[in-house]
């Protein structure tokens, strides 16, 4: 199945389920829109749904292509850079661009900026920090559904090594949503009051990241 919106097609794949009650749409990375329903859901439905929904599947489009726009290419801390390969044997920034020796392992580079700049940015968030809390231990890992995760009793707190190609804005909201969760284990309203004490604008850099 196909639809059209504004003036663009876009194809429709439809997943039937028994367990289903409910259907739901979701546009994935490829910008293709899948159908999730119940194996007894008609195709006519299906075609009415999408109609009645156009807006929020063109909504759910756009943020999409804005996500696959921020993550393609090279990005360094809140910045894209145009990529140029040459014979040096060093990372180098211009302006706009950055020179890379061929074959460069760009996952390694960031995770050695990445030990330095995480490590800074925990150790001045956990000492500014409102509440006494035990002092985390950091590890980095590239990660593809979470920005951060803590572990309560161990007291690590894992930070995605994507971060590294954000504004650092964002990494210190994930720092200090990891560690509220040093007091509170939950999502509750206390955890929310907790980040917001220690971060006022951490509901603006939370939307933002949706972007990515």
């Amino acid at each position: 199945m196909r639809i059209k919106i504004e003036n663009n097609y876009y194809d429709v794949y439809i997943e039937k389920k028994k367990t289903n009650r409910n259907t739901y749409i979701r546009v994935t990375k490829d910008l293709d829109i899948k159908v999730t329903t119940n194996i007894f859901t008609s195709t006519h439905y299906i075609e009415k749904l999408l109609a009645e929904n156009t807006s929020k599947i063109q909504k759910m489009l756009k943020q999409q292509q804005l996500k696959k726009e921020n993550n393609t290419g090279f990005f360094y801390l809140g910045k894209k850079y145009t990529t140029v390969y040459t014979n040096i044997k060093e990372i180098s920034f211009l302006a706009d661009k950055v020179l890379l020796p061929k074959d460069f392992n760009i996952d390694a580079w960031y995770k050695k900026q990445a030990k330095t700049i995480f490590q800074e940015h925990l150790e001045k968030n956990y000492l500014n920090f409102t509440k006494k809390i035990p002092k985390p231990t950091l590890r980095i890992r590239k990660m593809t559904s979470r920005w951060g995760v803590c572990n309560i009793k161990t007291h690590i707190i894992t930070i995605n090594l994507e971060l590294m190609k954000r504004d650092l804005k964002f990494l210190d909201y994930v720092i200090i949503h990891e560690l509220a969760h040093l007091v509170y284990a939950d999502h509750s309203t206390n955890f929310w009051h907790l980040v917001e004490a220690n971060m006022p604008e951490y509901k603006k850099y939370k939307e933002e990241m949706k972007e990515f």
